[in-house]
């Protein structure tokens, strides 16, 4: 009996010693895909080794099993490695599937206001937009999807930098900017600034900074994937002063919506 329990109790240590090893194989292949991220000429074993605090033995024997995959392909003849077509194609389907998420808060919110809504996606120091409901006023800001303009001048830029530190910000887009209106921002103090602010009221404003004539409304927040995600809403400046308020209120209430259902769907 007692050659059973020790037995029974051997094979318990074993799978729980296995399960542990296959935890920590998985978080070794996140770390290195996370490495790779931003990287479109790669980085060789040493680099992801370096980057990573892995033996470089370790690190290949990874790659290795993630490129069987097609989660990284190799970058030159030398051995550097980038990321694979396998993880564009998941991001793509992750993108879709919250702009399917999003567009019934972003068409309610268009039809309640009125003006066009944005939805655009973080790609370095620049926006993607890819989902747009175009509001039905006749002098109505519209910008096209697939477009992308810089984080530092526009209000849903400016409300994702608003979640970074200061140093983060700096890394990313720099201390000085181009100066793309009369009103842009064009250095890192100013900057930072205003992102405090923004920090205080949860929304950002383009004030005719990113093209004269259009102002805008922002918020930022993570899709139920992790994604950092943006909304904005563009307006003439003609009739924006007038509007800012109510444009913000509404704005916050679709980011809390939308916050609410990624929130009871991970539950």
């Amino acid at each position: 009996m007692q050659q059973k329990k020790r037995a029974a109790a051997k094979r318990r240590s074993g799978a729980r010693r296995a399960d542990k090893s296959q935890i920590q194989v998985i978080a070794r292949a996140a770390a290195i895909l996370r490495a790779l991220e931003d990287q479109p000429l790669g980085l060789s074993l040493g680099e992801i080794a370096s980057r990573v605090g892995l033996a470089r033995s370790t690190v290949q024997r990874i790659v290795a099993a993630l490129a069987a995959e097609k989660f990284l392909i190799a970058a030159s003849p030398t051995g550097r490695v980038r990321l694979g077509p396998t993880i564009t194609r998941l991001a793509t389907s992750v993108s879709t599937d919250f702009v399917a998420i999003a567009r019934p808060h972003l068409a309610k919110l268009s039809a309640e206001l009125q003006e066009t809504v944005d939805l655009a996606v973080i790609k370095g120091d620049r926006l993607l937009f890819v989902d747009q409901v175009v509001g039905p006023q006749r002098l109505r800001a519209v910008s096209a999807v697939g477009e992308s303009f810089p984080l530092y001048c526009t209000a849903n830029g400016k409300a994702y930098l608003a979640q970074l530190g200061e140093r983060a910000v700096e890394e990313l887009i720099g201390r000085k900017f181009e100066k793309r209106t009369p009103r842009t921002i064009a250095t890192l103090a100013e900057l930072l600034k205003e992102l405090k602010a923004i920090r205080g009221a949860g929304v950002a404003y383009d004030l005719e900074e990113h093209t004269p004539g259009i102002c805008a409304v922002g918020v930022a927040l993570r899709d139920p994937f992790g994604n950092h995600v943006a909304i904005s809403v563009p307006v003439p400046a003609q009739r924006f002063k007038l509007r800012k308020d109510a444009i913000a209120k509404l704005l916050l209430r679709t980011k809390l919506a939308l916050e609410n259902q990624g929130t009871a769907a991970a539950a």
